[in-house]
């Protein structure tokens, strides 16, 4: 059952991201990450955002009004939620290839859907990326682990500061 629900929210944020992406794209942004959870407040729908010069609240205002406008009409999200446009902040969510290209040479922490050599959780620096997975180097061993079965992963930047110029 809950795997169920789990690919019945992927298969969600999958429509609501090539739904909303080129209004993204237009505006000179782009979506780092979706969320659709049930929190104390309810079904929250959060969508995380990123420019080159950076996300505003005018931005998030702005993205939110288009946004909410364009799921009411195409109706994917079968109950009531909130809706959230957000920055992802300095330990931002790294999700397609090129998110984990910017940040080779970066810490960073990584979930697996399934363990990988008998581990899911990750931490460490990584070392290449690539469209079909990433090379990290945890505990002085490398991992490679394969996009489809990360279930999420963010920068670390703190710890990354002062690894490598941007």
């Amino acid at each position: 059952m809950a795997r169920e629900l789990k690919q019945e929210a992927g298969e969600l944020i999958g429509g609501i991201w090539n739904l909303v992406e080129p209004v993204i794209l237009a505006g000179g942004m782009e979506i780092l990450d979706i969320e659709y959870r049930r929190e104390s407040i309810g079904w929250v729908l959060r969508i995380f955002l990123d420019s080159e010069r950076g996300i505003n609240v005018d931005d998030c205002a702005r993205i939110s009004r288009v946004v909410s406008e364009m799921l009411d009409t195409a109706d994917l999200v079968p109950v009531a939620y909130n809706l959230e446009i957000s920055s992802p902040g300095i330990d931002r969510p790294l999700r397609k290839p090129d998110h984990f290209r910017k940040h080779i040479g970066d810490m960073i922490e990584v979930r697996t859907i399934s363990p990988v050599q008998n581990r899911r959780n990750f931490r460490g620096e990584l070392k290449d990326a690539s469209p079909e997975g990433l090379i990290l180097q945890c505990d002085s061993q490398d991992y490679s682990i394969g996009l489809e079965l990360i279930e999420r992963a963010r920068l670390l930047y703190f710890e990354s500061l002062g690894r490598k110029s941007h």
